[in-house]
């Protein structure tokens, strides 16, 4: 009798990866793990979110969301924030590089599935373990950037389904269930001006917190990369009269989208 491969779900706590495990409730299609990796600098909203999306998974007889950390080489658990500040540094991304995503986020991930029993008994055997990862047709290209390999076969059924982005939002509302809304960390150098207003609007505790590794690095920034910004400080926006803010954000007047829980 061949043995199914275990089937791993990477979830973020946003919307792709939210919808595309509702569309596996859906079809009754089996998961056997499902992984959130937390870089300890989520917003609260996501955290908040997650508790009550693995709630609904499990009274529909799927695994609860089980999270996982990065840690240290003593099992020492590190978050990003707390990487930022001890080595004075911006996430890498303000650099232009992803390694933050890779070691916070991926890394604790392939860390739990290498010493998860049935992922083990699976390459044993010689078989590849399955992932799914929410990219939806609207991102299609991104399919390239995870190629299969001897222990994982990557799978993309938002792409099969052809469920775009406003697809996966429908599927979010026949479920019954609230938008999740963006997920990332609250200082991550990607946000758009009118994001980091929301943190400012929402939780100022966090907005605080994220100017301080903004403040920690910038003795240490060098050519075009003065801040969370990239090129301008989050501090400077904050600061900015009404006149100067048009210089970084024109749209409507910002309504706090957090969700509550």
């Amino acid at each position: 009798m061949t043995r199914r491969s275990p089937v791993v779900v990477s979830y973020g706590g946003g919307t792709n990866s939210t919808a595309l495990l509702i569309g596996l409730v859906e079809r009754k299609m089996p998961v056997d793990l499902i992984l959130f990796a937390d870089t300890g600098g989520e917003r609260p909203g996501t955290y908040a979110y997650t508790k009550l999306f693995s709630d609904w998974l499990v009274e529909r007889g799927y695994p609860e969301i089980r999270t996982v950390h990065y840690t240290d080489k003593d099992g020492e658990r590190v978050t990003l924030e707390g990487r930022s500040l001890a080595t004075e540094r911006l996430p890498s991304l303000a650099y232009g590089f992803k390694k933050c995503s890779l070691r916070f986020k991926r890394g604790p991930q392939d860390k739990f599935v290498n010493n998860w029993e049935p992922a083990k008994e699976c390459w044993k055997r010689g078989d590849q373990v399955i992932k799914y990862l929410g990219f939806d047709a609207d991102e299609a290209h991104r399919m390239q950037s995870s190629r299969d390999d001897k222990k994982y076969r990557y799978l993309y059924p938002l792409v099969d389904w052809i469920w775009g982005r406003e697809e996966c939002v429908e599927a979010i509302e026949a479920a019954d269930l609230p938008q999740p809304g963006k997920s990332s960390c609250f200082f991550c150098p990607a946000m758009k001006p009118r994001e980091i207003l929301q943190i400012k609007a929402c939780h100022p505790d966090l907005l605080e917190r994220a100017l301080a590794i903004e403040r920690a690095a910038a003795p240490h920034c060098r050519g075009s990369i003065v801040g969370l910004g990239r090129d301008w400080k989050w501090e400077d926006m904050i600061k900015a009269d009404e006149a100067q803010m048009k210089m970084f954000y024109t749209g409507p007047a910002i309504a706090c989208g957090c969700y509550d829980g």
